[in-house]
């Protein structure tokens, strides 16, 4: 009862229109207040010692590592690579997108981030060369989503936070599902172009190939230096975080130069701002979370998944249900939050790995991240595209559908995402 209580205060705060921090925030001190004897003290303990995790630090550096990337001119070069590499193929353009998108996605974090440093370079290079708009907003928008899968990740940290997982694991863990996906999201480009006849770009010679490599070899190795880094134990990854933000800054700034030093105030302040966001959504997530282990929900809703006889089929398969319906409301930083906590202890008794857990909980969210109605990639490209939610909702219809068709893989064959980690960390 005390359950359908939360949910429903929450589900009306939100229906106001109210942003999901000051909902999940009200939702917490409207039930402790008024339905339990919770002392208010306890409320502001955990208020303060729920965000004083080490690795929520990792949060602002990767968000100043890609504003900074995103202004200084690697997108372009890892584009150029990418496209000198793949561009003769069918779709090469596209396919050079989906590659620059995978690319990027490994230094930045945050799929937005990706979707604008690309997206607003190869859509009109895409529409110059003949592509249709639809086309080209429909590659960018989903492949942009590899920005929350392949590591480094701030969903994965938040996941991490509100779990006690090993954000090391995870990170490792979603190195094979982003470069599978990347592969799957390449290969529905490239039958629809082959289909449809879209152009193909003159085959670059090596010398061209190994010139494109050299200029952007300063923004690939920041994948070098995060993963390595966490690989041989040089350093967590917070202090990966931290590492990457300084050398995104030295790289824009002094190799590249193509951000000036009176650039650098905007772009702390643009970070500053962001992270603030975030971490106040995650101190109101943290109470919320306070309140359903209080209230024994997530206990309870095990031993009644247990009671009823549920295998571990068909709790992923809601899981996965659940998540989607949720990425119609929410954006994923919330869901993870709100979701995870509760989820999480059920996954656990019926034996499922945690690191799996993570990677399913993350493949939900970019799949939530390109559809309507708050799929915030849809609504960065519509920008840049100059295109109508449902114009573009109709566009990234079959890219969709291969997230779709990989969100099923990835739940029901674990070792996709476990090998790795398994392999490194044991």
């Amino acid at each position: 009862m005390n359950a359908l209580i939360i949910f429903v205060l929450l589900f009306c705060l939100m229906l106001t229109g109210m942003p999901i921090s000051i909902s999940l925030g009200l939702t917490v001190l409207t039930f402790l207040f008024t339905m339990t004897s919770i002392p208010i003290e306890a409320v502001a303990l955990k208020l303060f010692t729920g965000i004083e995790k080490f690795e929520i630090m990792a949060i602002p550096f990767f968000i100043l590592a890609g504003n900074f990337l995103t202004h200084g001119g690697v997108a372009r070069r890892m584009i150029n690579f990418a496209t000198s590499m793949i561009g003769h193929w069918h779709g090469g353009l596209a396919l050079g997108g989906v590659a620059a998108c995978a690319l990027f996605a490994a230094v930045s974090g945050s799929s937005p981030a990706t979707v604008v440093a690309i997206g607003s370079i190869m859509l009109p290079a895409m529409v110059k060369q003949g592509y249709p708009k639809g086309f080209g907003a429909g590659v960018i928008t989903t492949s942009g989503a590899l920005g929350i899968l392949i590591p480094p990740s701030i969903v994965m940290v938040m996941y991490s936070v509100s779990t006690n997982t090993s954000v090391g694991k995870l990170f490792m863990a979603g190195v094979i599902p982003g470069l599978l996906l990347a592969f799957f999201l390449g290969l529905t480009t490239w039958i629809l172009a082959r289909k449809r006849g879209y152009p193909r770009m003159p085959k670059a010679s090596w010398n061209e190939r190994l010139v494109a490599f050299r200029k952007s070899a300063w923004g690939l190795l920041l994948i070098v230096i995060v993963m390595g880094g966490i690989y041989s134990g040089m350093f967590t990854p917070t202090e990966a975080a931290a590492v990457s933000a300084v050398y995104a800054f030295i790289v824009a700034v002094f190799i590249y130069k193509d951000m000036g030093l009176k650039q650098v105030p905007k772009v702390l302040l643009d970070s500053a701002s962001m992270s603030a966001m975030l971490l106040y959504i995650i101190t109101n997530a943290v109470l919320f979370s306070f309140l359903m282990t209080s209230e024994h929900i997530p206990q309870d809703m095990a031993a009644w998944i247990m009671d009823k006889g549920f295998g571990m089929i068909t709790f992923l398969l809601v899981v996965n249900v659940l998540l989607l319906m949720a990425g119609n409301v929410m954006e994923p930083s919330s869901i993870v939050l709100i979701m995870a906590p509760i989820l999480f202890p059920v996954a656990i008794k019926l034996g499922i790995d945690p690191i799996h857990f993570g990677i399913i909980m993350v493949v939900n969210m970019e799949v939530g991240m390109c559809h309507p109605p708050v799929g915030l990639n849809l609504y960065v490209a519509s920008g840049i595209a100059k295109m109508g939610i449902t114009e573009l909702t109709i566009a990234v219809m079959p890219w969709l559908l291969t997230m779709l068709g990989f969100l099923i893989l990835v739940t029901y064959v674990p070792q996709i995402s476990l090998w790795l980690p398994n392999l490194i960390f044991n």
